[in-house]
This record gives structure tokens, C-alpha cells and sequence, in this order.
């Protein structure tokens, strides 16, 4: 553990687990490995590497800044840029062998600009097409133009891809997702007719690729089940082979008796009803523990036992009740992962607060030393 008493020790071994796991699911397909905001808090380049070494086709991030990074710590597998991205940004995306994204014809017409300037031909782009989600993504009737436009930019440009992302993927029962499926289907018939057919396509997200066969085409894209969560809760079941990769901890800062009629921590939202010993554990919302999870009832794990938050947790620390156990100084917390018999993880906390996985462990923040253990050497 760093010097600090906090750590979020990164399991690699499991995020190739996920990886292979997921492979076998969709096969023959890919799975691309979505790395964006820092690998959803896990760390981009080692889980990329991890990824790439396990038989990832490919990466996905949101921003330009993610996709060079990869590349200066020697990533040299294709790397997709989701979402528009401004026209400063181009000229590092090309010179760093970036595909982009596109979605209307000025986007295309900025990338053959600087592809120009660079003297830089076989530009990859794919084409994202907008079946549902109303987030970005060419309208179903402007594809073809877009394709076109893309097709028509030889030798600058070429079309790697066309794509779309579901919207309720999470949901198994949710009647958009065959909606979404079939309105693609549709899109890639007109192409076909058009004689503008791509290379290659793909639609899933980690839901789509856990449990809609439809959607899994030529790749998925797998951002939150690489991690070992589950995309939602009516998919906990399908995620049972996946393993859980992050584990938060900290230690006891402070352990002192508080008595009946005490009030804890800002507002005294929580008035204990009998003597207790609390201990104090130096984390706090400024470390991504939600504020909230202390009058929620969320818990940690101390001495192999799940302990109740007592009122809000603030920036730094937050007070846990520990009963009549005897808890010392520098005893292990384990706020995500397992301890003893007990696992406490983020989807836990997500259904505590009312939010979801991605947020729970995306905030983890970065004063918070991560480790690796396990992965590619």
C-alpha cells in the first residue's frame, strides 16, 4: 500500500479474464476494448496493453488527448475516437493514426483538409449512424451522403466502419433495442443497394454483446464488462464468469467510543441509538466515495465484517460503526472488493445512491494511488 492509507489495487489478470471471456461470447467477432476516461478509472495503458495482449481487435476512447497517450506508451493497435471532436484536434488524431469519427459531411470535408496538409493518405473514419440513442450520429437518411462523401475522398480518406450504439441495451425486455437492431439493418441494406457497402460495422455495447445475439456483427465494443460489472442490474446474471477488477481500500485512521444520542459527522443526519465504537477511515467524496452513501446505508468491510457508514461522508473521511468489536489503528477497510467471506462492490454502492457502476468506479479519483497486480510482462 502507498504511504497514503488508501490504494485501488487493479486486478489485470481479471480484465484479460473479462477479455477472453467476452471473445468466446461473441465469436467470430472482435471485441474492442473501450479504455476511455483513464479505463473507466482502472488505468488506460495498462489495461490497453492488458487488452491488446488477451486479443483485443482494437480500442475505443472519447478524446483525441486519450487515443495519443495510448500511442506514446506504445500502443500500436487500432484505436477508434468516439463523438465529434473540434478541428484542432484532427491534425494530432492523424498524425497519431487515430480513426476518427464522423457523422456529417464538414466533418469529412476539415479531416481531407489536414490529410491534405500532411500529405497523409489512407485516413481511416468510420461513420456512426444515429438508430435511437438522439446523442450524436448521422440521421438514417444522411448515411449514404456521408458514405458517399467519405468513399469520394480517395486516397485521403478511407471508410474503416459504420456503426450505431443502442440506447437500452441493459434492459432485456426493452422494446428499443430490436427497434435499434432492425433500424440498422436497414441502413446497411440501403448501402448495400447503393453499392457503398463497408467493410465492416458493428452496434453492440458491453449489453448488447452480453445478451442481444443481433447486435454483435463484426465487433463489439465492451467498456464496463471488461471491468467485471454489469452493465445494469437485470444483467448481474449474465455477468457470473466475469470477475470484478478494481479493489478499493484504505485503513483505521481513528478509533474512538461515541454513546447513545451522539450526533455524527456534518448535520448530524445520523444520531446513534446506543454506545458504539467508530472508527474513522481517511477517504472521502474528494476520493469518489459519494457523499451520499453514509445515509444511505452504505457499508465497508472491517475485520471481515460488513460495518454501517454513520452520517455523511465528507471530503476526506468518513466514520464507520463497529459495534463492541475491538478495532485498532491501521486495520484494513475495504470499501470495493472482498474481504474474509464478504464482497462489497460497485454496483453495491450504485444501488445505494440511485446511479450506476460506471459512475461508482469512473470516480475514483485520481489522489487515490492505483497499483497493478497480474497483466502482460
Amino acid at each position: 500500500m502507498s504511504q497514503r492509507w488508501a490504494e485501488a489495487v487493479v486486478d489485470l489478470d481479471a480484465i484479460a479474464h473479462n477479455l477472453e471471456t467476452l471473445r468466446a461470447h461473441v465469436a467470430p467477432g472482435e471485441v474492442w476494448a473501450v479504455v476511455k476516461a483513464d479505463a473507466y478509472g482502472h488505468g488506460a495503458l495498462p489495461v490497453a496493453r492488458t487488452a491488446v495482449a488477451a486479443g483485443a481487435g482494437g480500442l475505443c476512447v472519447a478524446l483525441v488527448d486519450e487515443g495519443v497517450a495510448l500511442r506514446r506508451g506504445g500502443i500500436t493497435a487500432p484505436i477508434l475516437v468516439f463523438g465529434p471532436q473540434p478541428e484542432s484536434e484532427i491534425a494530432a488524431a492523424l498524425e497519431h493514426d487515430l480513426v476518427l469519427t464522423v457523422h456529417d459531411v464538414t466533418q469529412v470535408a476539415a479531416i481531407i483538409e489536414i490529410a491534405r496538409s500532411q500529405q497523409r493518405s489512407g485516413v481511416r473514419v468510420q461513420v456512426e449512424v444515429d438508430t435511437g440513442m438522439r446523442r450524436v450520429g448521422a440521421s438514417i437518411a444522411a448515411v449514404p451522403e456521408v458514405v458517399e462523401a467519405v468513399r469520394a475522398a480517395a486516397p485521403w480518406l478511407v471508410l474503416d466502419a459504420v456503426y450505431s450504439h443502442l440506447a437500452c441495451g441493459d434492459d432485456p425486455e426493452h422494446p428499443a433495442t430490436p427497434v435499434q437492431i432492425d433500424a440498422f439493418g436497414g441502413v446497411l441494406a440501403d448501402l448495400a443497394d447503393r453499392g457503398l457497402s463497408p467493410p465492416r460495422v458493428h452496434l453492440a455495447n458491453s449489453a448488447g454483446a452480453l445478451v442481444w445475439p443481433r447486435a454483435h456483427h463484426d465487433l463489439v465494443r465492451c467498456g464496463i464488462a471488461l471491468y467485471g460489472l454489469a452493465p445494469g442490474p437485470e444483467l448481474v446474471e449474465h455477468c457470473r464468469d466475469l470477475r470484478g477488477a478494481l479493489t478499493l481500500r484504505s485503513r483505521v485512521s481513528m478509533v474512538k467510543r461515541i454513546h447513545a444520542g451522539d450526533g455524527v459527522s456534518y448535520g448530524w443526519h445520523t444520531v446513534v441509538d446506543r454506545d458504539l465504537t467508530a472508527a474513522t477511515v481517511p477517504l472521502g467524496y474528494a476520493d469518489g466515495v459519494p457523499r451520499a452513501l453514509g445515509t444511505t446505508g452504505g457499508e465497508v468491510l472491517i475485520g471481515g465484517r460488513r460495518r454501517r457508514i454513520l452520517g455523511v461522508v465528507t471530503m476526506d473521511q468518513f466514520v464507520v460503526d463497529c459495534g463492541d468489536d475491538e478495532i485498532t489503528v491501521g486495520d484494513e477497510v475495504v470499501l470495493i472488493g472482498a474481504q474474509g467471506s464478504h464482497r462489497i462492490g460497485a454496483e453495491d454502492w450504485a444501488a445505494r445512491i440511485g446511479t450506476i457502476a460506471y459512475e461508482i468506479v469512473c470516480g475514483v479519483s485520481a489522489r487515490v494511488p492505483r497499483r497493478w497486480v497480474g497483466g502482460p510482462r
